[in-house]
């Protein structure tokens, strides 16, 4: 199989089953850290006080409509904030979008003209200026150079690992025989190579962004993480519950299913809290777990009271096959990834009926430490 980092992106251009298309659930997570990010901007405002030129990096951007979210919510934050203070200097940001190299920059680069002109037009050019960059590359490793960024910001995306776990005793074995992920009978070997996998990935990231922030630079991540109490609480288990059932099947070779594992991992807050404390370079400033469902890719203006579970179902294949479907067909081949989507969505609809489905979300604001 090719390398994590060459074949993970999210589904390109605007089709029925891209990301740009079926996104609306990390840009409704997007809205509920606004406030987490509002204290934030407020922070790093006091912290480089005369300063009026930001670097800010956007890690894991992707691609589509929610890639300018961020961006579009910095400068209303800013804006607001020197409106408040009466301080009537407008600052500059520049933007750098982070993603790897297989990410569909295009789709960013044709939205930035009618963004520019949707935000002269709103502000009446009485606004934060912003120029906007792209900065391809994994960012478990440097991306810029020593003491350069005032602000990393990162949504949904340090779940992704830089590879999955792999057996530390006989690489001849499958790790996780059966699964592609972490299921509630996993056994306790199988839960510590995906946290050490985590772990390594995660303070190789807070090294990188230690050395680039700026002394008085701040950061902010969000993530899927994990709640032990839930049964099921990532769709990677029911992927895995489905190539199961279609090994069985006879649909799919069973030893492609037992030696490929995806390279994801939820950890939970004390998890999370555990390894920056470890690592050393940045000191807490908030950490929270929210939760939100995983059909909360339906559109303010579907109701939801009259979608039965079947239409729920479809609704949360899409979203999912917008971030996993290029992973799965390069392990699996197109047709089965096609049919794989088909049955997932009838395996949700059958685990709606009688338990919540959501995500836990980690996010945690850090100051480095001098």
């Amino acid at each position: 199989m090719m390398t994590t980092e060459r074949v993970l992106h999210m589904n390109g251009g605007d089709g029925e089953t891209s990301y740009t298309k079926n996104s609306l659930l990390q840009r409704k997570v997007a809205s509920m850290v606004k406030p987490i990010l509002e204290d934030t901007v407020k922070r790093l405002m006091s912290n480089t006080g005369s300063e009026r030129c930001w670097k800010v990096a956007d890690l894991g951007c992707s691609s589509g409509p929610n890639s300018l979210l961020f961006v579009s919510n910095m400068l209303s934050i800013i804006d607001n904030v020197n409106l408040s203070l009466n301080q009537r200097t407008p600052r500059l940001l520049e933007i750098y979008m982070n993603d790897l190299f297989g990410n569909d920059f295009n789709g960013i680069f044709k939205l930035i003209p009618d963004f520019f002109q949707r935000i002269h037009e709103e502000k009446n050019d009485n606004h934060v200026r912003c120029f906007i960059h792209a900065t391809p590359g994994s960012f478990y490793g440097r991306l810029f150079p020593d003491d350069y960024i005032h602000f990393f910001h990162s949504s949904y995306s340090l779940h992704w690992l830089s590879q999955a776990p792999k057996s530390s005793t006989n690489t001849d074995e499958p790790l996780n025989k059966g699964n592609v992920y972490i299921t509630s009978t996993s056994l306790p070997s199988i839960r510590e190579a995906y946290f050490s996998q985590f772990a390594k990935n995660f303070e190789l990231f807070l090294k990188s962004r230690s050395e680039e922030l700026k002394s008085d630079g701040i950061m902010l991540v969000t993530f899927i993480g994990r709640d032990e109490t839930h049964k099921i609480d990532n769709p990677a288990e029911v992927i895995g519950m489905v190539l199961n059932d279609m090994v069985q099947e006879g649909l799919l070779e069973e030893k492609k299913l037992d030696f490929f594992d995806l390279p994801i991992y939820g950890p939970t807050a004390e998890e999370v809290r555990q390894v920056i404390e470890e690592e050393g370079s940045f000191a807490i400033q908030t950490l929270r777990t929210f939760k939100i469902g995983w059909d909360a890719n339906l559109h303010e203006d579907v109701d939801d009271s009259i979608l039965d579970s079947k239409m729920k179902g479809e609704f949360v294949a899409k979203s999912i096959r917008a971030v996993f479907e290029p992973l799965l067909s390069v392990e699996f081949g197109e047709d089965a990834t096609d049919k794989l989507f088909k049955r997932f969505a009838k395996k949700v609809a059958q685990l709606i009926e009688f338990q919540t489905l959501e995500y836990t979300n980690v996010s945690v604001s850090l100051a480095k430490v001098f």
